[in-house]
């Protein structure tokens, strides 16, 4: 009712009778479940993947050299080029410095969920967790035959019994800003804002960047971080 739909064409749907719902009919559901923006993207491509913009596989692993000099002068936050599966492409010397001697920094999620110091180093760590696992979901669902997402998912839910449960819910929503707590054992505690930029000119590339509120403590213990990491 709230959809504008009839039980019985709803059922279809659901039981995967219907193939070709129309767009009235996704903005019909996107409203009755009362989906987010990041949602209701997905529900778009799940229901017509023929829509899908077609990407070359090489073209998501490419960062520009220009963007490679780009980040490098941003040497007082921490910043990294990352594809939409959120493999790490290249990092400043601040994310090197604090992703330093942590085990899988291939990927974000990987880092996350199989990396044993990842539930130190993210003070929030359930949270940060729940969001690429919802990150990861929206890009499973638009790159639904990508071998590497599958891979990558099916790597996670043999190691990770907390990915499972995560994945399990289903939430779905894109990585964008919002404050990030950290920890480093040698310099202590670091509160960075993260901003995502996405390259008009490399679709599918995003740069992370995490910076620490001006003369604030986070902006000291991460020019300490710097200096530790300076001779490496």
């Amino acid at each position: 009712m709230l959809a504008g739909l009839s039980t019985d064409y709803y059922t279809r749907l659901e039981q995967g009778r219907e193939h070709n719902p129309s767009t009235q009919v996704l903005a019909g559901l996107a409203r009755a479940f009362q989906l987010g923006p990041d949602a209701t993207e997905h529900l778009y491509r799940l229901a017509q993947p023929g829509a899908r913009r077609q990407r070359g596989a090489s073209h998501a692993d490419q960062v520009d050299l220009r963007v490679l000099r780009f980040i490098e002068k941003l040497d007082d936050a921490s910043v990294f080029v990352v594809n939409r599966r959120l493999d790490i492409l290249a990092k400043n010397r601040v994310s090197a410095a604090l992703l330093e001697g942590f085990e899988y920094t291939d990927n974000l999620i990987r880092l996350t969920f199989l990396s044993p110091a990842a539930r130190e180093f993210w003070m929030d760590w359930e949270q940060e967790a729940a969001i690429n696992v919802a990150h990861l979901r929206a890009v499973a669902g638009a790159d639904h035959d990508d071998p590497y997402v599958l891979e990558l998912v099916d790597e996670l839910s043999r190691e990770s019994e907390d990915f499972r449960r995560l994945w399990a819910r289903h939430d779905v929503g894109l990585r964008s800003q919002g404050f990030v707590r950290l920890r480093r054992g040698e310099v202590g505690e670091i509160t960075l804002w993260n901003e995502t930029v996405r390259l008009e000119s490399a679709p599918g590339l995003q740069i992370f960047i995490g910076e620490a509120e001006p003369g604030s403590p986070s902006g000291d213990t991460l020019a300490k971080l710097r200096a530790l990491t300076a001779g490496n």
